[in-house]
């Protein structure tokens, strides 16, 4: 996790719901010498260096990445819902880097936006230097783990003003990520997980992992064929059914509602839509 006000935070590791260990002092340790960083966790849980937490903002649990990178449709049955045609291959998009808030900041909907959706997601965080990836083992041990995203969408941008699918992905503060990164050993199947949204109180979202067409493995392979993913790179992994855009009517995010969404065994977000500034 990181904890503390926006631009300031700090990175913890989360013990239980009431406390954690500060791991601020330890760099990027997590990613270059993962063994030696659960080394040191362990050796101050030992010693009783857990804080108790106090209030603190929750911030996405890894800085700035050098990439998010997103792939779309990759639900069989949110395929169905838009009318289109499920992929051969992974459809590959990017939202640009600073669109990374926290798990429980205010969504901005942008200047000019009339079609603002949400979508629940898995993320992946990359956790070592990969590129042309031979087998879904190699995948697998180029993952740091698992976190809750949501990629905010404003459809009209995306679909109306020239088709540019990252145009209407990138405004201000359209990936809230966490609460917190969750570890691979931590996560027993990661093709069985529930995911779920709820727009004001009413469910929109429920969805499950073991309807992805490509599934994370796959998707980090495929990517590495054509990029270099690096430590702490982003990938969103597409949504399950109940988005905006696939509702008739479609309920359209207004600054005043409140999104609330979660993964199985990943934790829980919740964001309100304000006016950009």
């Amino acid at each position: 996790m990181r904890i503390g006000d926006a631009g300031a935070e700090r990175a913890v590791v989360r013990v239980d719901d009431d406390g954690y260990v500060d791991v601020s002092d330890l760099g990027d340790r997590f990613f270059a010498a993962p063994e030696e960083f659960r080394e040191a966790v362990d050796a101050r849980i030992a010693a009783g260096r857990v804080a108790p937490f106090a209030g603190e903002r929750i911030g996405a649990p890894i800085p700035r990445p050098h990439q998010i990178v997103c792939i779309g449709l990759n639900y069989r049955d949110h395929a169905a819902e838009t009318g289109q045609a499920v992929p051969d291959e992974p459809i590959l998009f990017t939202k640009s880097p600073n669109t990374l808030v926290g798990p429980n900041d205010d969504v901005r909907q942008p200047r000019g936006s009339t079609k603002l959706d949400w979508e629940v997601e898995l993320g992946i965080v990359i956790g070592r230097r990969a590129g042309y990836l031979e087998d879904h083992d190699a995948a697998r041990a180029a993952i740091a783990g698992w976190v809750v995203c949501n990629d905010i969408s404003e459809r009209a941008f995306q679909i109306e003003r020239g088709g540019q699918w990252s145009k209407g992905k990138s405004a201000e503060t359209f990936n809230p990520a966490g609460p917190w990164l969750v570890t691979p050993d931590e996560v027993p199947d990661v093709s069985a997980l529930g995911l779920w949204l709820d727009v004001n109180g009413v469910r929109r979202q429920t969805g499950s992992t073991a309807t992805m067409v490509f599934d994370p493995y796959e998707i980090v392979r495929y990517l590495s064929q054509f990029m270099v993913l690096e430590p702490g790179d982003l990938i969103n992994t597409g949504t399950p059914p109940g988005v905006a855009m696939g509702l008739d009517p479609s309920p359209w995010l207004r600054p005043g509602d409140v999104m609330e969404l979660g993964i199985d065994g990943l934790g829980s977000q919740r964001q309100t839509v304000v006016a950009a500034r």
